[in-house]
């Protein structure tokens, strides 16, 4: 299920993050969506694109959604396709799904962006503030002219707010996780190097693993030596060949298999499928190490394999 929108406004915030603001092409209401929700956006001959729906605490509610999406001249061409369309333009996207919403708890809530992984925690905080719920945003870039947002964020969430430039202030991930109570819930957007150092800095803090929340910002991309491999269905006995830059879900899908997935970025976890046999390349920032170790689920949207083929329960 699609709906269409239509572009009714453009600004860049930094050189290479623009902002969307977008309306249904028939003037109708837009679907109401929660904190951390995303629209996925249909590019034609370049695939799909998720891209998180921005919520200020100034906007008036439902009047439009507001998109960033950051340029990424070395990618597919997703974001650039994006980058190219002008205000009139209309595109079909998916009503908003959220994998990554605020949790119902009592404790604080940390907020840890980086990059382009701000988007879906503005929401977040706006939410936080709304309800009165006690929150920390911290925020983390290269440097603070290609950090998007500051001004925004720095009246909305002053009392809240911690930036992190790389080249001032660099994030200190063990200080920051030595300063979290038990009760608390941290939510991670952002590139997955960050992520993995975030998540494991958390776990070395004794925070659980059930009060931290991840999203990627970015679809992962093919690693140098990359190679094929095979996949077997369990089911059927059928084995399909995984090229390098191709996903098991490319593949599978275009061979009429009917799959349950969203994210396509190993972070949601609706993929998560059983390995009857074989060595996963695990990519994605769901499963824990000791689930990785197991090697006895996977993530068929990113994960690859080690061996040379794949038994899947499937």
């Amino acid at each position: 299920m699609t709906m269409d929108l239509i572009i009714t406004g453009l600004h860049n915030e930094t050189d290479r993050i623009r902002v969307f603001d977008l309306s249904t092409a028939d003037g109708s209401p837009l679907p109401d969506y929660e904190a951390g929700a995303h629209l996925t956006f249909d590019l034609g001959d370049k695939g799909t694109r998720s891209y998180s729906l921005i919520d200020w605490a100034q906007d008036a509610a439902g009047a439009a959604y507001r998109i960033a999406v950051q340029r990424e001249d070395g990618g597919t061409g997703g974001s650039r396709a994006m980058h190219a369309l002008t205000v009139g333009t209309k595109i079909a996207a998916t009503p908003p799904k959220n994998d990554f919403g605020v949790e119902d708890h009592t404790g604080p809530a940390v907020l840890l962006g980086g990059g382009i992984g701000i988007t879906p925690l503005i929401s977040m905080a706006t939410t936080l503030q709304r309800t009165g719920r006690p929150f920390a945003l911290h925020y983390a870039g290269r440097s603070r002219d290609v950090m998007g947002f500051l001004e925004p964020l720095s009246q909305d969430f002053s009392d809240q707010l911690t930036c992190h430039p790389d080249d001032e202030t660099p994030l200190d991930l063990t200080a920051l996780m030595a300063t979290l109570t038990l009760d608390t819930h941290l939510y991670i957007c952002g590139p997955k190097g960050m992520i993995d150092a975030a998540r494991n800095a958390a776990s070395a803090a004794s925070l659980p693993d059930a009060q931290v929340h991840l999203e990627l910002f970015s679809t992962p991309q093919a690693e140098d030596g990359d190679t094929a491999f095979e996949v077997e269905v369990a089911s059927t006995g059928e084995v399909y060949v995984i090229p390098p830059g191709k996903s098991i879900i490319d593949v599978l899908e275009e061979n009429g298999l009917d799959l349950m997935y969203d994210c396509q970025r190993g972070d949601c976890g609706i993929c998560q499928t059983d390995v009857v046999s074989g060595t996963p390349d695990h990519r994605d920032v769901v499963l824990s190490d000791a689930e990785k170790a197991s090697g006895d689920v996977m993530q068929i949207c990113v994960s690859r394999a080690k061996s040379a083929r794949l038994v899947l329960d499937l």
